[in-house]
């Protein structure tokens, strides 16, 4: 089996046009989660802004690119056990900066908490006056982690849900007070139920300090990392991230 397989790779090798058959190897393995609008899986595969920013920057480079929708877990142990992997949207912070090669800046990441525009006698000016109301979080989110580490406590001041959408649902009808969402997601979310985009009311900033970028290996070739972020900054350069954004983020 190991040496079909070894067969079938240079095979695979010797088809591919010069530009692809470089010295950063067979391609990128880009794996990511379900965070709309950056990232999702509908019917037709991998979707959203960074999925279809990742593909314009492979083929800038001039890469071949596979790309799996994972639950986080397992798109944290995929990227961690296979060469060439792309992990993301990844938040860059302080104790994740060693274990990454980073390129990006994918977009800024800011975190807001919401009400519904039409409940008026809703308000928060800081998290200790929440009283008896309730945020909807994802589970195990940022948000949700830091949240529980200012002592909010799962299932009596957050309510868990296993998506963005579902926390919007229950929103607008009327099931809890309050959901922490990225900004992008809550607008969105909004533009697929058909909503106007006022109909949810930012309250309370969470968090607006860090942005999502792209993160390969530790030991991921260094040619590969400058190749991406020279795409990316093109990209940057000649208005098609711009063009791009506009589609799915404010």
């Amino acid at each position: 089996m190991k040496r079909r397989s070894c067969l079938a790779l240079t095979a695979l090798l010797t088809a591919l046009p010069p530009a692809l058959a470089t010295p950063a190897g067979p391609g990128l393995f880009g794996f990511t989660e379900n965070l709309p609008p950056l990232n999702y899986l509908d019917a037709g595969g991998p979707q959203g802004f960074s999925v279809e920013l990742l593909r314009l920057m492979a083929d800038t480079a001039g890469l071949p690119l596979a790309l799996e929708v994972l639950p986080w877990q397992r798109a944290l142990q995929q990227a961690e056990s296979q060469a060439g992997s792309v992990l993301f949207s990844l938040t860059r912070t302080p104790e994740r900066e060693a274990q990454f090669q980073w390129v990006g800046p994918i977009a800024p990441r800011r975190v807001l908490l919401y009400k519904l525009a039409s409940r008026t006698e809703l308000r928060l000016n800081r998290l200790d006056e929440l009283g008896t109301a309730r945020i909807g979080v994802v589970r195990d989110s940022a948000a949700d982690r830091y949240l529980q580490s200012l002592g909010l406590k799962p299932g009596v001041q957050l309510e868990p849900a296993l998506d963005d959408a579902t926390n919007v649902r229950k929103l607008l009808a009327g099931r809890m007070e309050f959901a922490a969402l990225l900004d992008w997601a809550a607008t969105w979310n909004l533009r697929q139920l058909r909503r106007p985009e006022d109909a949810l009311q930012p309250v309370l900033e969470l968090e607006a300090s860090r942005a999502y970028w792209f993160g390969l290996r530790s030991d991921a070739d260094p040619g590969l990392v400058r190749r991406l972020q020279a795409a990316l900054d093109t990209l940057k350069r000649d208005g098609r991230y711009d063009k791009l954004r506009q589609r799915y983020l404010r």
